[in-house]
């Protein structure tokens, strides 16, 4: 069978000894057939899964299309960084994959049968360490005037004193400012990570393709800082690893939680993790003392030419104040230039962690890798490097049109202008400052928000060069298109189709092999999730997920980064939804023609006739993608091109096919106009030049609205978990009585969440933890919701516009109209 990416043996490994939680009633039989049938040899010595079986019975005459090419994925933005696009990277060939597991004598200087039992202790004492010194750091640290002052400020003595009742106050810093990286200490721990790591994933694959340029930058003397969304610790300890093993400079790596065991945190501070003082409060990147102290730190580290590794989530912005310093350096003139890398990390499973790190836990942990089952495979992806001053300092990244979500929505949610206000969403909560209380309150801040427009873009730039694994591919199908339940042919049919689609989208996968292979491996990684079962009258599979919270979640968690692959497909989806529905609630009329039409009763073969105007297609869009989470577009393109896009994204896919109304002479015959040479001008960079009343008569209509549906409503629930959080904390703030704290707002909101979806007993995706705070952060844009900081800490409530149920009413029915239900 065909295949498409790298074959890793270890694969197959990762279907040995899982077990499989069939929760029905149908009984699972295997057949005699079964029995006779020759297994691998990984499957000899182990009972074989009747349900393994079955389908690998049924996959034998699938047809194989996992594509036929490898796209090329972690190129910079040619808009913003042109001249960083323009460096050669190496090859145009693909280069291939190194699995970091798999270390074997030929990886060393040496040969011969003794070789092949300590290779992995050769290889890592062969690895090149580069040198961290320390000398003298806290002295140059406390030089900076901004250091000063805070000293000055916190004793309130004279500015410039150095007394000794100053550096008293560094004494919980000295940890931070000290780190090293010991090279013996660091070659262990990676002999030691690369152990325990083949005892939790099958493979590590490393995409090799960038490569070279990452050894080009690092000779050039540009510090290279990279860059990854934030999932799982184990992300802090992959990427030191795959840069340690490919002699690249190791990172000074910000570990993004607390770690309350201090012989843990000396050693890890041993080793280049850069630890906040374990005393201070969790608000610790805004503390008055803590932001000067980074700044100095992290000019200091690039001085020296060290390497810097940062993580960011979405969500809270967390990160972004550490890529704040280093734009704030560079334009100060403190450090010439740095080469951002954004580091994609694509997990079968993504490994649980806690959010406290103690020697207890830690202990637990490495005791549970003795029995644990494998997790699947890893896929790291390090993208091109680019230039941070070329993007900021070129003016191709443009902020002056970023306007308040409130300015944006809010005149349309109330009826006083029928189109959009021209503009993108300001999203200064992604880069916390110490006086930061509400978008609302603060004036524009141009420099803030050039550098949330990096942070935006990082964020981008991180998920689309990460592979999608098949944990993810299996889980969004589904989710979204068989949620009710699929047999397995179906299923291998849909996998082998989603993933050209993805390929066509120049969308890497980062699994390989067979078909059989693929959807057995993933059914198997998600199996304590779904349900699966066969009947003894049917010799296929069916497939369902659990209608449990525990199984959705894990679920949704894969599929976002399907999600974000279809994000233009999927916001026309809403948009062509919400404009049929529209139709539809108007009445029939002679929009929809049938074989028997009874008052509002309809029967027969419905057949759509409808024609949607090209402008409120667009304007709707554009309404849209205001509302999406942040990372999902990149803030170098235009609102107005992004929802443009949308559109062209669904004639693409063939939902819509555009309908040229009658006329006169063809379209295309210029010079039988009377305007011909008439041209619109216009500075904006989206802005078509073509005259302005041909593109308003554009139309499209549904291509084959027999078939439309399936393909349009999967598109539609990729959106759907969303936008529901965002009506159900809508409908929640009648219940909350506030001003509340921030914690106990979002505790509330967060519980009814969990209600509304156990009383319906599904849509449980929309209850999440990240649901609710990024639902939470859109109102707070609206202007629904006021958020005052006091001394107590940040204070939430209900603004007087919204406690009114007329105007609540008015923004849930702006929102459910997008929603596919």
């Amino acid at each position: 069978m065909g295949s498409i990416g790298h074959h890793t043996d270890s694969s197959k490994e990762t279907w040995k000894d899982l077990p499989v939680e069939v929760c029905t009633q149908l009984t699972m039989m295997q057949e005699k057939s079964d029995k006779d049938m020759i297994l691998p040899a990984f499957q000899q010595n182990r009972p074989a899964l009747s349900w393994e079986m079955k389908m690998k019975k049924r996959l034998m005459t699938v047809p194989a299309c996992l594509g036929k090419f490898r796209p090329t994925v972690g190129q910079c933005c040619h808009q913003c960084t042109p001249d960083s696009l323009r460096k050669k990277i190496g090859p145009n060939t693909f280069i291939g994959f190194h699995n970091l597991l798999s270390v074997k004598e030929t990886h060393t200087r040496y040969r011969g049968w003794l070789v092949r039992r300590v290779c992995c202790v050769l290889f890592v004492s062969g690895c090149k360490v580069y040198a961290s010194p320390v000398s003298n750091r806290l002295e140059r640290v406390c030089q900076s005037n901004s250091v000063k002052e805070a000293l000055s400020a916190e004793q309130k003595a004279p500015e410039g004193s150095e007394s000794r009742g100053q550096l008293s106050h560094l004494s919980s810093f000295l940890p931070l400012i000290n780190t090293s990286i010991s090279t013996g200490l660091l070659r262990f721990l990676s002999w030691l990570l690369l152990k325990m790591f083949s005892s939790m994933f099958g493979s590590i694959q490393v995409n090799l393709n960038h490569l070279p340029a990452l050894h080009r930058a690092s000779q050039e003397g540009s510090p290279l800082v990279y860059v990854y969304v934030h999932q799982s610790v184990v992300d802090c300890a992959l990427i030191p690893l795959v840069l340690f093993c490919h002699s690249l400079r190791v990172p000074y790596t910000v570990f993004p939680l607390h770690i309350k065991s201090s012989f843990i945190r000396s050693i890890l501070q041993k080793v280049g993790v850069l630890l906040p003082p374990a005393l201070m409060k969790q608000d610790a990147e805004t503390d008055r003392l803590l932001v000067p102290l980074t700044t100095s730190l992290v000019r200091e580290l690039l001085h020296e030419g060290q390497a810097i590794s940062v993580s960011l989530t979405a969500e809270s912005g967390r990160g972004g104040q550490w890529l704040a310093c280093i734009r704030q350096l560079i334009k100060e003139g403190s450090v010439p230039d740095v080469s951002l890398v954004p580091v994609g990390i694509s997990y079968d499973c993504v490994p649980k962690t806690n959010t406290q790190v103690g020697l207890s836990s830690m202990l637990r942990w490495l005791c549970s890798l003795l029995w644990r089952r494998l997790e699947g495979n890893v896929r790291i992806d390090l993208a091109q490097p680019f230039s941070l001053k070329e993007m900021c300092e070129s003016g191709r990244c443009r902020v002056d049109e970023w306007l308040p979500l409130q300015d944006l929505l809010l005149p349309v949610i109330f009826n006083h202008r029928t189109d959009s206000v021209v503009g993108r969403r300001r999203m200064s909560w992604l880069l916390p400052s110490p006086h930061y209380a509400s978008e609302l309150k603060e004036p524009a801040d141009p420099e803030r928000d050039l550098s949330t427009a990096v942070i935006l873009h990082l964020l981008f730039s991180a998920a689309s060069c990460s592979a999608v694994m098949s944990t993810s591919l299996v889980s969004s199908l589904l989710l979204y298109r068989h949620h009710k339940g699929v047999s397995a042919s179906a299923l291998c049919r849909d996998v082998a189709w989603l993933t050209e689609e993805l390929l066509f989208r120049n969308k890497d996968v980062g699994f390989g092999g067979s078909l059989e292979e693929v959807v057995r491996s993933a059914l198997s990684l998600l199996a304590p999730h779904l349900i699966i079962a066969a009947a003894p009258s049917q010799k296929d599979l069916f497939i369902v997920p659990c209608p449990s919270l525990a199984a959705t979640l894990h679920l949704t968690l894969h599929a976002q980064m399907v999600t974000h692959t279809f994000i233009l497909e999927a916001v026309g989806a809403c948009v062509v939804s919400a404009m049929l529905c529209g139709v539809v609630c108007s009445g029939i009329g002679n929009r929809v023609t049938s074989d028997s039409v009874d008052g509002e009763r309809v029967s027969g073969d419905i057949e759509f006739d409808v024609l949607l105007s090209e402008s409120e297609l667009t304007e709707r869009a554009l309404q849209l993608s205001h509302l999406l989470p942040p990372g999902f577009l990149p803030p170098c393109q235009s609102s107005q091109s992004f929802a443009l896009d949308a559109i062209d994204s669904l004639v693409r896919c063939g939902i819509l096919i555009m309908e040229e109304i009658p006329r006169d002479f063809p379209i295309c015959d210029f010079l039988k106009r009377d305007n011909y040479l008439s041209w619109a001008t216009s500075d904006e960079m989206y802005h078509s030049d073509c005259n302005v009343e041909e593109q308003e008569l554009r139309s499209y209509k549904i291509s084959h609205p027999s078939q439309y549906p399936e393909m349009l409503f999967f598109l539609c629930r990729m959106l759907a978990g969303h936008l529901r959080a965002l009506c159900w904390t809508t409908a929640a703030l009648e219940l909350i009585h506030t001003p509340l704290p921030e914690s106990e707002f979002m505790a509330q909101i967060q519980s009814y969440l969990r209600d509304t979806a156990n009383n319906k007993k599904q849509n449980y995706e929309s209850c999440s933890q990240e649901a609710a705070h990024t639902a939470v952060r859109s109102l707070i844009d609206l202007g629904v919701i006021s958020e005052q900081r006091q001394k107590g800490g940040v204070f939430l409530g209900v603004v007087p516009l919204f406690q009114l149920s007329e105007n609540r009413q008015k923004l849930h029915g702006f929102i459910s109209q997008y929603l596919y239900n």
